[in-house]
């Protein structure tokens, strides 16, 4: 970091006193409008954000980790980060592309470094995976563009594999594919026992090898040239956007699961960091800490936080966070995938639907619970590769929002800080303008939202602080 940024930092980092109504620009009741400082020293961020692309190609090296950080060139790499999955198809439409561009440069104008997004489409439309070892090219093209987009912006790939979820096809859709070859499946979580549907996940893996990972072993990339096993743009491969195992609480079948194919995925590809994608839920192996969980239920969807970390090859945790979602889970969780019959045995809520201050305090112990386990048990960096406020959550207005984001940035800001675990989060989700028909009341638009804008802004500079030398 050169001294002048250093000093600027200083400086856009110390106006602690603002509020996120004034770093709108609104002045104050004083007539003195402190929002225009905060502004003026947003701007000279977001050029450095901007140039550092173009500065740091000598830099941009192959993300590791060491213990519980993550190591980039030798030094602690710690991010502010987003979510926007849609971005392979928006990049296989010509007509649409022009958004996915759109999108990093407004990112990296206030310092987003990672971006989380799905490398999987599963037999929908415009799908990736037309069937099983059957691949779009024009689609993976669109997925080469990704790529070298966020290099362009300085920003890194988590590439999701496969969804727990039917959207973009997921753990349904290989069993869908399954029961039309003839086998005998009774539940979408055969996908993580079927031989053959296993076999299906591994040649999509090893097909991504030769055409989307040709990445892991000899794609190359039809826009910058280089192999996706050799390029540093992606951080890391997910095993699985929120596995759950709801037939097997005890955790077990997905344990199975996640070694193999942790194993499976690390035989292919050594270069790259390897996460699995949890929600973070704890589960049986360590009942005292169940109690963070947001119902018992979370308890017996077959996912188990600390256990399924600790498998070998897996390079750092995952974990989620939707405090106003999980309030509703009967409709949220069961009904869109087939299990309302079941909601009422979710009665058990921990957190108060009605009342932003208890989602507060839940985001505060889910994230302190998990950093403290990633610092003394697991001894791996931790990310918080989703978080959010829905606006469609009348509870929750914008203030909520702001103050949501404020409480997680400053609670991974205080692990970063002591060299602890938390790398990073990833808001879910950001959008450019003008992508209405994919919004889901999650999204965040930069360019109307000038608070929010500006707390993020403010994250990515603190978050570069424990990165830098000054």
């Amino acid at each position: 970091m050169d001294f002048q940024f250093g000093i600027l930092l200083t400086k856009f980092l110390s106006l602690d006193s603002i509020s996120a109504v004034d770093q709108c620009g609104i002045a104050p009741a004083s007539g003195v409008n402190d929002g225009c400082i905060l502004v003026n020293a947003s701007l000279n961020i977001m050029f450095y954000f901007n140039n550092m692309a173009r500065l740091s190609d000598e830099a941009w090296t192959m993300v590791g980790k060491k213990g519980n950080q993550l190591i980039l060139n030798g030094r602690p790499f710690y991010f502010n980060g987003f979510n926007t999955y849609w971005l392979m198809v928006f990049a296989s439409d010509m007509s649409a592309r022009s958004k996915v561009t759109e999108l990093f440069q407004q990112a990296s104008s206030v310092g987003l470094t990672v971006c989380r997004t799905w490398a999987f489409n599963d037999g929908q439309w415009c799908a990736l995976q037309k069937s099983p070892s059957l691949y779009d090219e024009r689609v993976f093209k669109g997925l080469d563009f990704v790529v070298s987009e966020a290099k362009k912006n300085n920003i890194r790939l988590i590439l999701s594999l496969v969804n727990n979820w039917s959207d973009y096809g997921g753990k349904a859709q290989y069993v869908k594919w399954g029961k039309e070859s003839g086998l005998n499946l009774s539940s979408d979580d055969d996908f993580f026992s079927d031989p053959t549907l296993k076999t299906y996940y591994k040649n999509h893996v090893k097909a991504s090898s030769r055409e989307l990972f040709q990445t892991v072993l000899n794609r190359v990339n039809t826009y910058t040239k280089v192999t996706y096993k050799d390029d540093p743009t992606i951080l890391a491969w997910e095993l699985m956007n929120e596995p759950q195992c709801v037939s097997d609480s005890s955790g077990d079948k997905l344990q199975v699961w996640i070694q193999e194919m942790a194993a499976y995925v690390k035989s292919l590809d050594t270069n790259h960091l390897l996460e699995v994608g949890l929600e973070g839920f704890y589960g049986p192996s360590t009942p005292e800490r169940t109690q963070f969980n947001p119902n018992t239920y979370a308890t017996q969807v077959g996912t188990d936080f600390i256990r399924n970390h600790q498998v070998l090859g897996v390079d750092f945790a995952s974990v989620h966070i939707y405090a106003d979602s999980w309030t509703v889970w009967p409709r949220y969780l069961f009904c869109p995938f087939g299990y309302a019959s079941n909601a009422l045995l979710f009665t058990d809520l921990r957190i108060s639907q009605a009342n932003p201050d208890a989602h507060l305090e839940f985001y505060k112990s889910w994230l302190q619970s998990h950093i403290e386990d990633a610092d003394q048990k697991m001894g791996m960096p931790v990310v918080f590769s989703e978080f959010g406020v829905s606006g469609k959550n009348q509870e929750c207005n914008s203030s909520y929002r702001d103050a949501t984001f404020k409480l997680v940035y400053e609670i991974v800001e205080e692990s970063a800080k002591r060299g602890g675990s938390a790398a990073g989060s990833l808001m879910w989700q950001l959008f450019p303008e003008g992508v209405d028909h994919m919004c889901d009341g999650y999204e965040v638009v930069l360019s109307k939202s000038p608070p929010i804008s500006g707390i993020i802004a403010r994250h990515s500079a603190q978050m570069m602080l424990p990165s830098q030398d000054f």
